[in-house]
């Protein structure tokens, strides 16, 4: 398993992923939800992060397809999905996505379910609103937990175009999610510029509105955890994070990759993919 797609073109990648997706659509406000399944097997919900799409999981949808069902939404406000109704609380998107999951599944199916960042807030509250069909819940570098957030400060780009934009994205993504500048290459930048064009909920209040902690001591199913040692919102208190969570979940989890920041199953995708088979293993039906 490489942690690089290699020789083929950003555009093209994203293209044959898209190309060799399922999707579908289901109710979300005046809207729908935007969904997209590849492989077979034991289904896996994977939710990005916030500012993001689907295409957060770019590096992972090939390896993990070969033993799942990948469930994948745009996330209600975000990328081609549209927004979820009033009030926007990070409870109401958890509940346009489990109707869409029973749409899709049939309301006594069970899958795994792992979030990023503002995606593990999300499934958090799925999780407790879908309860025991929920196998198993993956935090994925998410905030809400244990000291606050460090500030990162980002550049804006909305005003700039050309190679000007790209700069500022390099910028951003080291900044916030990519520690190894090295690993920042066309097709991160590629995806970010898309995600960010598409991007209208305002994750980081939901973040830190209290939802995870909430949720999660309603969840009674197994609990995971998936953190770059380098993560710019954690650091340098990653394992306060990992000690906060333990308060809430005595029984989780949880691994850290070290030397990957916050998008770290784009940054390490062999360590994650591995990382997260092997957590998912217990739970396999």
């Amino acid at each position: 398993m490489r942690d690089v797609v290699g020789a083929e073109d950003p555009a093209a990648f994203l293209d044959r992923l898209e190309g060799a997706a399922q999707r579908t659509e289901t109710p979300c406000g005046d809207g729908a939800v935007v969904w997209r399944s590849w492989g077979t097997g034991p289904v896996l919900v994977l939710l990005h992060g916030g500012a993001g799409s689907w295409r957060h999981w770019a590096h992972n949808i090939d390896d993990l397809a070969r033993d799942h069902r990948l469930l994948v939404s745009d996330l209600p406000g975000l990328g081609e999905s549209a927004t979820a109704p009033e009030p926007q609380t990070a409870e109401t998107v958890a509940a346009v996505l489990a109707r869409g999951i029973d749409t899709i599944l049939g309301p006594d199916a069970t899958y795994d379910l792992a979030g990023f960042s503002f995606g593990g807030t999300a499934a958090s509250c799925l999780a407790a609103l879908h309860g025991v069909r929920v196998r198993s819940l993956t935090l994925v570098c998410c905030g809400g937990v244990g000291p606050s957030a460090y500030q990162v400060e980002l550049l804006k780009v909305r005003h700039l175009t050309g190679e000007a934009r790209m700069a500022a994205h390099r910028t951003n993504l080291n900044r916030l999610m990519i520690a190894d500048p090295a690993k920042i290459d066309a097709l991160a930048l590629l995806i970010q510029d898309w995600n960010t064009r598409h991007s209208r909920l305002k994750t980081p209040t939901l973040s830190r509105s209290g939802a995870l902690q909430t949720a999660l001591k309603a969840v009674h199913v197994k609990v995971n955890g998936i953190w770059g040692g380098l993560d710019p919102p954690a650091a340098p208190r990653a394992r306060e994070r990992e000690a906060a969570l333990r308060e809430i979940r005595p029984d989780v989890n949880f691994h850290m990759i070290a030397g990957a920041g916050h998008w770290v199953a784009y940054e390490a995708p062999a360590e994650f993919n591995a990382t997260l088979r092997e957590m998912l293993r217990p739970t396999r039906p």
